[in-house]
């Protein structure tokens, strides 16, 4: 007569449903990406430079002289590349659920190209007219840039923050596998599973071609967000808390491994502890986003902060460097930083109203033309 109220120890707990609901805009999902991209602004101004030699440098003396104090902090705050790509894992995983591969294409084509190639214009404009820290690439080279691939080329990139649109890229490519089957609870699991295998076997196998398409330096921020989303769309469970804690080890493995290079390039000694501390910060944060403890952030100008953030990553780096060596003996340094920052930011807002709204319209519209005019004759095709 009791048994109905007493469990059954054998008794498996059944998988989430894939009918689980789809909670409302994340607007602190925003807020992250702008934290996440000013901590790389910090880090770009404050704690680099440039460059160690004076003469490439923005502030014309190493940046250690010039903040004493803040520059440690600042040398630390590249984790928030590392921050970008944990929110990247929640976000793509989020916004490709119920999708088409030809959905998919379509939104990351949109959503990255646009600004980018604004971005890369500009800043060739700007180094090109005023070449006091960097010199422009030739012609060539820039107009590879605008294919987004110049990495594979082995070609530099008109702004060296680049380097991370070919890893999300990458990313992108390894997920679009899930997305072409259907994303689903138990195809995300496995392909949280199956590319964390894969970046040990191959961390282990030292193979250069897997080694790039796997990417284990990177692929545990992507997989722990991705669990994450899984745990806010659907509920915690011990196996996607044991996918974020792998991934957040072998985060502390990559995070030591990053710093030790940085101090070398930077020719200072830098202890790894302050940016494990940051890239767990990170991990913490967004934990407490998918648990839903960050619900009551709201407001609508996260939403904006958040449409600008790519912009801004995009365009404050060598466009940043130039202005601050050209006006460091108009402004106090932190007056100049802040100046600068502010800039950067109404820049990004501007560029995201004025060029990536527009012609996104213009991009997607196309694209979808596209896509459907290829499905309509392939049909055909068929019915031949």
């Amino acid at each position: 007569m009791l048994n109905h109220l007493v469990p059954n120890p054998r008794r498996e707990v059944a998988p989430p449903t894939e009918s689980a609901p789809v909670r409302r805009r994340l607007e602190a999902l925003d807020g992250l990406r702008l934290i996440a991209a000013l901590m790389v602004v910090f880090h770009h101004y404050v704690g680099f430079g440039g460059s160690p030699e004076a003469s490439k440098n923005a502030w014309a003396k190493p940046v250690d002289v010039v903040f004493p104090t803040a520059s440690w902090l600042a040398s630390y705050t590249w984790t928030g590349v590392e921050f970008f790509f944990i929110i990247s894992g929640f976000v793509i995983c989020m916004s490709s659920w119920g999708r088409s591969l030809g959905d998919f294409f379509t939104s990351r084509v949109v959503r990255l190209y646009p600004a980018y190639w604004f971005a890369v214009l500009a800043t060739t404009a700007v180094v090109t007219l005023w070449p006091v820290v960097l010199h422009p690439l030739g012609m060539k080279d820039v107009l590879l840039n605008l294919t987004m691939l110049q990495e594979p080329f082995r070609v530099s990139s008109v702004d060296a923050v680049y380097w991370t649109l070919w890893v999300e890229i990458r990313f992108y490519l390894l997920f679009a596998l899930v997305v072409w089957k259907g994303v689903t609870y138990r195809r995300v699991v496995l392909f949280c599973a199956l590319w964390t295998v894969a970046s040990v076997l191959v961390t282990a196998g030292r193979a250069p071609f897997l080694d790039y398409l796997v990417m284990p330096e990177y692929s545990p921020y992507f997989i722990g967000g991705v669990a994450m989303f899984l745990m806010h769309r659907f509920r915690p469970t011990v196996l996607l808390w044991g996918i974020v804690a792998i991934s957040w080890l072998f985060s502390v493995r990559q995070v030591t491994l990053y710093s030790d290079g940085l101090a070398v390039s930077l020719g200072r000694t830098m202890d790894a502890k302050p940016a494990i501390a940051l890239m767990t910060l990170g991990y913490l944060v967004m934990l407490a986003l998918a648990l839903g403890w960050l619900n009551w952030v709201r407001g609508k100008w996260l939403t904006v902060a958040g449409a600008t953030t790519y912009p801004l990553y995009l365009l404050h780096e060598h466009i940043g460097w130039t202005g601050i060596r050209l006006l460091r003996h108009h402004l106090s340094p932190w007056a100049l930083v802040a100046a600068m920052t502010l800039g950067m930011l109404l820049a990004a807002w501007l560029v995201h109203r004025l060029v990536e709204r527009p012609l996104s319209t213009l991009l997607k519209r196309g694209l979808t033309h596209a896509l459907a005019s290829a499905r309509h004759q392939a049909t055909s095709s068929i019915g031949r």
